[in-house]
């Protein structure tokens, strides 16, 4: 009786979910000519961080080309957390959605890639035959076919390089007298003792604050080996015990003495531009020059890194396994890797976000659109990005999460 219950109650369940139909065959990435014709006319939901007005103008001029280009409309869905995209695709699969998902490309890295792989909800292996993916010369750059620690077999394609970069205001409280900025965690405590309220780091679970995490805990605890293992695989309590003891030291120094965070990275830039914090960083290398050059902030300001190198990544377009529109999406992922978008991307009159194509080995025409000189003082120093750690693995970033929410978790 058990048995038989169990099994009506799986054909009731059954016949209330939606109809879907069955899924057409993915179109093959290698045949190229064939993608470009079954993407036209395609309409491709793009869901993609929109916290940023740089990045979403951005994201605006890529819809342009596309539709004018290639006849793809491309729709910003513009999230607040990639979770919600991942989670969304979850129950697109649990409920039996397999060929009529909402999402036809991801902007993801890091534990969501993770996750999405686990789970098997991505398309794929994609990335290596778009034509523009060779530009990246990925045997040199290992890193834009690693997502934090993982490899990504070609089911994400790269499109842009991120790393904590530290900015300070020269003439600002704190560094006025001509005090040279902190160069580690360590003289960052020492710094923001001296003055305090004059710097913080974006709430938890916020992607650049998550960072700043991190970045702390690789240079503090004598045993980074582990970072780059499954969390499950260590000691969690021990390895992590010297950030905690650093974040309780730090935080009565932060801005409104740490009991109050700001949201996100752009809002810790809008409070330097304020005039509220001396010391600010972002995980976008140019995020300080470009604001200078918009005047959002002074022309005082300065970029850097720590003296040991800072924590940096790749970030990918990914397409969900049940994408109604794969070719548009992979027609999308190829033009973000053409060298006409890498070098608007990084240009500073848009976003200022690092290529992830090989440049030196680019074409003299195709290098040449990278060939911005410009004397904007808060640009980083050269040679700042030769020491970039790796990021941890990425089961890392959620136990981090829970555990400063669980010790520190305010409005």
């Amino acid at each position: 009786m058990p048995h038989r219950l169990l099994f009506t109650a799986g054909v009731l369940t059954a016949l209330s979910l939606p109809a879907f139909a069955a899924a057409p065959p993915a179109p093959d990435p290698d045949s190229w000519s064939a993608v470009l014709e079954r993407a036209a006319g395609q309409t491709v939901y793009w869901n993609a961080w929109g916290g940023d007005s740089r990045v979403n103008r951005y994201i605006d001029w890529v819809a342009e080309q596309m539709q004018a280009r290639f006849d793809v409309d491309v729709e910003h869905v513009k999230l607040e957390d990639t979770g919600s995209a991942v989670a969304r695709v979850l129950a697109e699969k649990q409920a039996g959605n397999e060929a009529d998902g909402s999402i036809d490309a991801l902007w993801l890295n890091g534990e969501n890639f993770a996750a999405m792989r686990e789970s098997d909800l991505l398309f794929g292996p994609f990335a290596e035959s778009l034509p523009h993916f060779a530009l990246t010369r990925p045997a040199n750059n290992p890193e834009v076919v690693t997502d934090f620690t993982l490899p990504t077999d070609g089911f994400e394609s790269p499109w842009g390089k991120a790393q904590i970069t530290f900015y300070h205001d020269s003439e600002a409280p704190g560094f006025s007298a001509g005090r040279t900025p902190p160069g580690s965690m360590n003289e960052l405590l020492a710094w923001a003792r001296d003055n305090p309220g004059r710097f913080t780091y974006p709430r938890i679970p916020d992607f650049t604050g998550s960072t700043f995490l991190k970045q702390a805990l690789i240079e503090l605890t004598g045993r980074d080996e582990a970072l780059y293992q499954p969390v499950a695989q260590s000691d969690f309590d021990s390895v992590t015990a010297p950030l905690w003891d650093y974040l309780d030291a730090l935080h009565p120094h932060l801005w409104r003495q740490g009991q109050s965070f700001p949201a996100s990275g752009p809002r810790l830039r809008t409070l330097m531009s304020d005039g509220e914090l001396s010391l600010a960083f972002s995980f976008y290398p140019t995020d300080a020059a470009v604001a200078v050059k918009e005047y959002q902030l002074p022309p005082s300001v300065r970029s850097y890194v720590l003296d040991g190198g800072t924590l940096g990544n790749v970030h990918f377009i990914a397409i969900p396994y049940n994408s109604p529109h794969k070719a548009g999406a992979m027609a999308l992922a190829n033009f973000l890797l053409s060298p006409e978008a890498q070098a608007r991307k990084q240009s500073l009159d848009v976003w200022g976000d690092r290529t992830v194509l090989d440049v030196a080995r680019l074409s003299e025409d195709d290098r040449a659109l990278f060939d911005a000189p410009s004397d904007n003082p808060a640009l980083p120093p050269a040679g700042a990005f030769d020491n970039t750690l790796a990021e941890p693995h990425p089961s890392w970033t959620g136990a981090l999460q829970d555990a400063w929410l669980k010790r520190y978790g305010v409005n």
